[in-house]
């Protein structure tokens, strides 16, 4: 009886926790999706005098948010170009010398800038980069992002190594190879799953942040490709929607894409992580 009544419990509680899910994702499924068009994706965005004489005529919003997806995407590719490698060998480090003063320090360093606010982290990297460089850019946004996705990184790294079975290094050993041969071609090809999983954990968690791209990367009506120049984002894009009753609309399928985006990669990192496994 018992098992029953906490059986009971426990599904109501899962059930009231996807409740607020499902209603999220269904209020932005419902709103966005007539947005989605070609022209959505592939044009920057209008201006707010052009949509208020579309709204006046009764037609649909002109433009969209192609500025500010080739933004997110130029940022977060600088960002995980150089996080990957970095975070990889710290985790890498710190799994294999846990037991050092030095990598206590490091990994209590990497649990206090996780935890740092990201409106912080924004202020930081405009003082760092973009008062030296004169102005706003791609590569402050980068950098912003960068620094909040290394940790996470860092973490899921040492994670996934320390739950390597101590034979699996043994061996490696046993057969010749050096510690760094070792661990570049057998604990970080075994361990792939588990840090590819935590590189797009990490991505998962900074394409939405706002707050520091507004310190760093500014922002842009315009679609461009230069990284030493202000840029858009989409979690840009939509405060910028927000703001402007002219154009808030367009919350909705911007949203959609970001939700849509993060689906994506997370169904891309199970089916990547199944195949190198298998």
């Amino acid at each position: 009886m018992a098992d029953k009544a906490f059986k009971a419990v426990v599904c109501t509680l899962a059930i009231i926790m996807v409740i607020p899910l499902f209603a999220i994702l269904g209020e932005v499924l419902i709103k966005g999706y007539s947005q989605l068009s070609w022209s959505f994706f592939t044009e920057s965005t209008p201006t707010a005098f052009k949509a208020m004489k579309a709204i006046s005529a009764g037609e649909p919003i002109p433009g969209g948010i192609a500025n500010g997806i080739i933004g997110t995407i130029l940022m977060l590719g600088m960002a995980t170009a150089v996080a990957v490698p970095v975070g990889i060998l710290c985790g890498v480090y710190l799994a294999e010398n846990r037991k050092k003063r030095f990598a206590s320090i490091v990994s209590y360093l990497t649990d206090l800038l996780q935890g740092t606010p990201s409106v912080i982290i924004g202020i930081i990297t405009y003082v760092w980069v973009v008062v030296p460089m004169k102005g706003y850019s791609a590569i402050a946004g980068s950098v912003a992002l960068f620094i909040m996705m290394l940790p996470l990184i860092i973490r899921s790294t040492e994670e996934t190594m320390k739950i390597l079975p101590a034979s699996l290094k043994e061996a490696g050993l046993a057969l010749g190879g050096n510690d760094a041969k070792v661990t570049l071609k057998v604990l970080i090809p075994s361990a792939f799953g588990g840090i590819f999983t935590g590189v797009l954990l990490a991505i998962s968690r900074v394409i939405g942040e706002t707050a520091p791209l507004m310190f760093t990367a500014l922002g842009c009506s315009l679609i461009r490709w230069d990284i030493d120049k202000p840029i858009s984002a989409v979690p840009l894009l939509i405060w910028e929607f927000f703001n402007d009753p002219n154009l808030q609309e367009l919350i909705w399928g911007a949203s959609l894409f970001l939700l849509l985006f993060v689906l994506t990669l997370n169904l891309s990192a199970k089916y990547f992580a199944k195949k190198w496994n298998s």
